[in-house]
């Protein structure tokens, strides 16, 4: 299959909902087999490098101004994305919190979050105006450090942040994502739509395969 033909059965995909489709299918049949856990939520961006630029990317802050773009997402106890938003590098991400919440309120997930976690990036009164919004009141925001203010020297604990922060690694593990090519958000969206797919499937076969790994007794 030459490049141009695999570029147009991906839009055809795209088009059709396929990306989207399957990650709602894995994301159903984790759920159905091992349980989401939303105890526990947090939501963190990530940013990567765009060097093709394009639409939905932005001027990276953190990487001398270079186009680059970002994820938003949201994940359950154990670092399981349950909601996931893009836009461009220089977007903030209390500004992504907003469609990150909403796409998982597509899939009837709010409802049962019982606390949420974020890092003090999201510490506004914009933010816990959203958050209340959409019912989400346990809201553990770690704070930012004021103007000419002292590092404290005992801050507030990560708690539950690392899951997400862990997804957001295992997600840059992938090249396509870590350093994307593509020139238009709907390719970036079903890039990074796909990879959820693969984890959540990843984690289905590990737990399938759970029985097996147990040591024969010895004697």
């Amino acid at each position: 299959m030459s490049d141009t033909t695999a570029r147009a059965r991906r839009d055809e995909w795209i088009a059709a909902g396929i990306f989207d489709a399957l990650s709602e299918e894995a994301l159903f049949g984790f759920d159905k087999v091992i349980g989401l856990d939303l105890s526990e939520v947090a939501v963190d961006g990530s940013l990567q490098k765009s060097p093709c630029g394009g639409e939905g990317t932005g001027k990276n802050p953190t990487d001398r101004a270079k186009l680059g773009w970002k994820w938003s997402i949201l994940t359950e106890r154990n670092g399981i994305p349950i909601g996931w938003a893009i836009d461009g590098a220089n977007r903030n991400d209390s500004v992504m919190l907003e469609p990150t919440l909403d796409n998982a309120a597509t899939r009837g997930l709010l409802s049962d979050i019982e606390t949420i976690w974020l890092d003090r990036g999201y510490d506004s009164e914009v933010t816990r105006e959203r958050l209340a919004a959409r019912f989400l009141d346990d809201a553990i925001i770690a704070k930012k450090r004021k103007k000419g203010e002292a590092k404290v020297k005992n801050p507030q604990p990560m708690g539950m942040r690392w899951p997400v922060e862990r997804t957001n690694a295992w997600f840059a593990a992938y090249g396509q994502l870590r350093r994307n090519t593509d020139r238009k958000t709907v390719h970036r969206l079903a890039q990074l739509t796909l990879a959820v797919t693969f984890m959540l499937t990843a984690k289905l076969i590990d737990y399938r395969n759970r029985w097996s790994r147990i040591p024969a007794p010895i004697g």
